[in-house]
């Protein structure tokens, strides 16, 4: 859980690695708005702890989404997400892998749950409309 906005979780089941999983779902808690520019996220300590995963895979992903320009750390203060102004542009290479890893792992969790690529891809143009009238 991010201060009690998103909810976070990984499943040791799924064949997507750990650290992807808990990329795609801050990403998506972003994209969706469930983690607004400036939220601050929690410690990696406490993250690793609440998800039961190492530390360290906690870590990556920050470190990862840092260089991006998605988060930002404050030394001393903590992890927060960053804001249009103040976050570097990502070059369209980290950009699209990043892209690429969400999809893949929309497009897996869909079809484990039963649902065609079409399917998928209809939910998410659905999802994003709706955001747009909001």
């Amino acid at each position: 859980m991010i201060q009690g906005q998103a909810q976070i979780h990984v499943d040791s089941k799924d064949p997507t690695p750990l650290y992807a999983q808990l990329e795609r779902q801050i990403l998506a808690a972003i994209a969706t708005g469930h983690l607004p520019e400036g939220a601050q996220l929690p410690t990696v300590r406490q993250l690793a702890v609440d998800l039961r995963v190492n530390a360290n895979t906690v870590a990556r992903v920050y470190t990862q989404l840092e260089r991006a320009g998605v988060l930002e750390t404050r030394r001393g203060v903590g992890t927060f997400v960053a804001g249009k102004q103040r976050a570097p542009a990502a070059d369209r290479s980290t950009r699209d892998a990043a892209l690429l890893t969400a999809a893949r792992g929309y497009l897996a969790a869909a079809a484990a749950a039963g649902a065609s690529p079409d399917e998928a891809i209809a939910q998410l143009r659905a999802l994003v409309e709706g955001a747009d009238r909001g």
